[in-house]
């Protein structure tokens, strides 16, 4: 039944759009987003919309998009997902009582077990990453109240796997995953990297404002002295500054958004190159990934021509097959072939992402979007087309 309430998107939406004075079918035509679409979300048929739609409405109606969506959140991961991930929350949440007399861990053994751990992560090797993360988080949980040592490595444990939480779209566990790895966080580095792949789950979950402010709260405590940053001091900088300009991009802040990649880039020069920091994949930074998130951006703001050109300036050596980084490109890249007309140029990318990171890809809502989006556009569909929309759930 509809919503007669109005804490719904479509409530917003009606009340902004009535008093800009326009009518659904005028919103429609400046928008791109369909009558139909407009009606079921303004009668409350639908509670909530993908927030590229909630960011074009608000565009054609001039307000940012976060007066508009006040409480969009991305899916969750579906049920199968987290019966799967179950035992890694059961030792977020239990470690204590699961913890075992009979075998003290150390030190330096949780330290060569988290190392180990490390290429499981970076490559979203996630059958490989689930027996062993829970017993690891037990382990450092344990030594977290011995050892100042051992709560630093809970810290950094804590936060890779708010990182994998928020890969796998279990939102409300990655909350509570980063907020217990920032009390944990070692130094003032630390606490930024936190803060990044904290912003990056706001950002997920349609929180642009705090989002935003968050990075820019970091970043303004961060901020270096160029000529004489350490790398780590630079990647640190230049994360939190891709973190306020994705924000401010998708809350149609577009001037905002172009200053501080401006000052990403700025970081980036003075890096030199891609480095990552104590091997810390999270932290790698340099002029490359600045260049794929100014493409996304470029994205979000609809310029598939600026996406593809940004593209061919991305050298194609240098980035694990793995990166999410890339793979994150690559999924722009293939949404600007669509947008240009080439169905098949956009398969073939989403074919070569899903042969380089298989367990990556299913994990996407964008890649659904875009593999629906070539189906509706194709007569047939291949057996290839079949399996990868079978892969990502994408209904035929």
């Amino acid at each position: 039944m509809p919503d007669d309430g109005q804490d719904h998107i479509g409530a917003r939406l009606r009340d902004i759009r009535k008093r800009r004075g326009l009518t659904q079918r005028g919103l429609s035509d400046a928008s791109g987003i369909s009558i139909s679409w407009i009606r079921k979300l303004e009668q409350g048929e639908q509670q909530d919309t993908r927030l590229e739609t909630a960011r074009k409405l608000a565009t054609a109606l001039g307000v940012s998009t976060t007066r508009l969506i006040a409480g969009h959140r991305e899916d969750d991961a579906d049920e199968a997902t987290r019966e799967r991930w179950e035992p890694v929350r059961h030792a977020l949440t239990s470690a204590a009582s699961d913890r075992r007399t009979d075998e003290a861990p150390t030190v330096d053994g949780v330290r060569a077990a988290l190392r180990a751990a490390l290429p499981l992560f970076s490559g979203d090797r996630f059958a490989e990453l689930l027996p062993v993360l829970p017993p690891l988080l037990r382990d450092a949980h344990a030594l977290a109240g011995l050892d100042p040592r051992g709560r630093h490595l809970q810290g950094r444990l804590l936060q890779l796997t708010g990182w994998l939480m928020v890969q796998t779209r279990q939102f409300d566990t990655a909350e509570t995953a980063l907020a217990r790895a920032m009390d944990d966080a070692a130094d003032r580095l630390d606490g930024a990297a936190i803060a990044s792949t904290r912003c990056w789950l706001l950002l997920r979950r349609g929180r642009l404002a705090e989002a935003r402010a968050l990075s820019v709260r970091w970043s303004d405590d961060t901020e270096p002295r160029l000529s004489r940053a350490t790398p780590a001091e630079l990647s640190a900088w230049g994360w939190l500054l891709l973190r306020a300009s994705a924000a401010a991009v998708r809350d149609n802040e577009s001037d905002v958004a172009r200053d501080t990649l401006r000052l990403a880039h700025a970081a980036a020069v003075a890096m030199g190159r891609e480095f990552t920091p104590d091997g810390d994949f999270l932290r790698a930074f340099g002029p490359t990934t600045v260049i794929f998130k100014r493409a996304e951006n470029a994205m979000v703001e609809e310029e598939p021509d600026r996406v593809l050109s940004l593209s061919t300036h991305i050298p194609t050596s240098g980035h694990r097959p793995t990166s999410n980084n890339r793979n994150r490109h690559l999924l722009d890249v293939a949404r600007a072939h669509l947008m240009k007309r080439r169905p098949a140029d956009a398969f073939a990318v989403l074919r070569g992402v899903w042969s380089d990171a298989p367990e990556w890809l299913p994990n996407q809502r964008y890649a659904r979007d875009i593999l629906s989006d070539i189906i509706a556009r194709r007569r047939t569909m291949t057996p290839e087309m079949r399996a990868m929309a079978d892969v990502l759930g994408v209904p035929m």
